[in-house]
């Protein structure tokens, strides 16, 4: 093609409509001003996290960057950035941002964090961890729920994130041991499967309790594991064969 032969106007408009990816973080989404989302999450993190003593710096930074509503469906998306969880279908949920940010920061996350996650759900979770850590794997017993997610977090450009569907009760031996493991359902009991899979070191968030939840920081030292009552919660619970146990 002859670019001579084009009008002038449409040179112009094909420039101004080929909009660059930003390089920085983990993913390559574009968060500049033609996201008409990026001032709700900024007023989401200095309303809702940074008065709740969300303090980690990279969790606030995910949590500016990351496109909630993108992660919702398109009923919902009007409430993305609100104080409160919202429905993904499925009979699931993506929880509130605030406790997304605090089980983000108390696994104390670094560059080199390997993690594991337990409940894929809508993905959010997941695109917030990757963008800290270097690599996360995230299990959902869910099908449609685990293909929508992966397809999702894959044309965001998560190239760390690896999803697959399947039931997180004995986690993901074969890709552990891991720093830290999130898990997103509430739990009637912490699974000795999962802090088998945790590093000398590591940490692990969980919901623990049926109508009662607790969040529970679990931290793993050579010895023994330290368990820490965070705050009280409310979780879908935890399917598959840990209902059988």
């Amino acid at each position: 093609m002859n670019y001579n032969d084009i009008p002038c106007f449409l040179v112009l408009y094909l420039i101004f409509m080929i909009i660059p990816f930003s390089c920085s973080g983990q993913s390559e989404m574009n968060v500049s001003g033609d996201d008409i989302y990026a001032g709700q999450r900024f007023r989401m993190v200095e309303t809702q996290l940074i008065p709740r003593d969300i303090t980690d710096k990279q969790v606030l930074q995910a949590m500016r960057k990351v496109p909630r509503h993108l992660f919702i469906p398109n009923a919902y998306r009007d409430d993305a950035y609100t104080d409160g969880p919202q429905p993904i279908g499925n009979n699931q949920t993506i929880s509130q941002p605030y406790i997304v940010a605090i089980m983000t920061q108390l696994l104390a996350l670094d560059s080199l964090s390997r993690v594991l996650e337990i409940g894929t759900g809508s993905g959010y979770q997941a695109a917030v961890l990757g963008e800290i850590a270097d690599s996360v794997y995230s299990i959902e017993i869910i099908p449609a729920l685990a293909e929508r997610s992966g397809f999702l977090l894959d044309s965001l450009g998560y190239n760390g994130i690896e999803v697959k569907c399947g039931d997180g009760y004995q986690g993901w031996p074969e890709k552990g041991p891991f720093d830290a493991i999130i898990v997103t359902a509430a739990a009637p009991k912490i699974p000795r499967s999962l802090i088998e899979q945790l590093k000398p070191g590591g940490r692990m968030v969980i919901p623990v309790g049926d109508y009662n939840q607790e969040l529970f920081l679990i931290t793993k030292n050579e010895e023994d594991i330290i368990k820490k009552s965070v705050i009280p919660v409310r979780f879908v619970p935890m399917t598959g064969e840990i209902q059988k146990k």
